[in-house]
């Protein structure tokens, strides 16, 4: 196990570390409160577009967690920072995603359209269809950038896998023979970003996350500490035999924040 005693803050996923689909995994009320107890800095980083910060502030609330909106970071908000940073005067864009990731990229000033966009931006969508994944792919082939949310082939749900933002890709991609700039994790845009935002030093942070494919890996590239919770997508053999290897393997959150709670009280 590698020393934890330098760390100063946490970039935690959410899918698979927090909760499967609606159900809580640990005692979230108990989790945060351990967590500020240190004090730590911390910022919740997921791959997810379907949800505005606003609504991820208000599901942890309904769990008991008060969290600010500077301590949320979504693939769908680093996407529009993205699209601002490239495009200052705003534009038009083609979404395939649901309506939080239509309404976060709308407040930075990028309309979902389907006349002539910029770009297709695309994420998970539970309601995606045919006709929509046609005029995403002609859009494409006619010189709109492809820019992806995030690259999850799945989602954990207590029913087990479902299909994720990555299976839509896998649509465009086929039809398009195009690969899409990716934004989320394991690419650094968005762990860059949560990075900047806490103020620390990269070796200073252990980033908490279910899959090695994206969180681990993600986070190994940025230079930070990693542990793997097994409650979500990958599993504990995965883990152990993951080059380079994991900091950390544990059942889950609350027990990675006990074993941090060791650390931190002997340094």
């Amino acid at each position: 196990m590698a020393c934890l005693n330098e760390i100063k803050a946490l970039i935690i996923d959410m899918d698979g570390v927090l909760w499967r689909d609606n159900e809580p995994i640990v005692n979230l009320s108990k989790l945060f409160d351990d967590i500020r107890s240190f004090p730590l800095k911390f910022m919740l980083a997921t791959n997810n577009s379907t949800r505005t910060i606003k609504q991820y502030q208000q599901r942890l609330a309904e769990l008991g967690v008060v969290v600010h909106k500077n301590e949320i970071l979504t693939s769908g908000l680093a996407t529009a920072m993205v699209l601002r940073a490239r495009y200052p005067d705003g534009g038009n864009v083609f979404v395939v995603g649901e309506a939080g990731l239509v309404e976060t990229l709308s407040e930075y000033g990028f309309n979902h359209t389907t006349e002539n966009p910029l770009a297709v931006i695309a994420g998970l969508d539970r309601h995606v269809n045919y006709e929509k994944l046609k005029l995403a792919s002609g859009f494409i082939r006619n010189g709109a950038a492809f820019i992806a949310t995030n690259p999850d082939k799945t989602l954990p749900t207590p029913q087990g896998f479902v299909p994720g933002a990555g299976a839509v890709l896998a649509f465009i991609e086929a039809a398009t023979d195009i690969k899409p700039e990716v934004i989320g994790k394991p690419f650094p845009t968005l762990l860059n970003a949560a990075i900047e935002s806490m103020q620390v030093l990269p070796e200073q942070v252990l980033a908490i996350g279910d899959r090695l494919d994206t969180d681990v890996a993600g986070a190994q590239a940025a230079g930070c500490k990693t542990a793997l919770v097994l409650s979500g997508v990958s599993t504990e053999a995965e883990g152990l035999a993951w080059t380079p290897a994991v900091d950390l393997i544990s059942p889950d959150i609350s027990t990675v924040i006990n074993i941090l709670h060791e650390h931190l009280d002997g340094r």
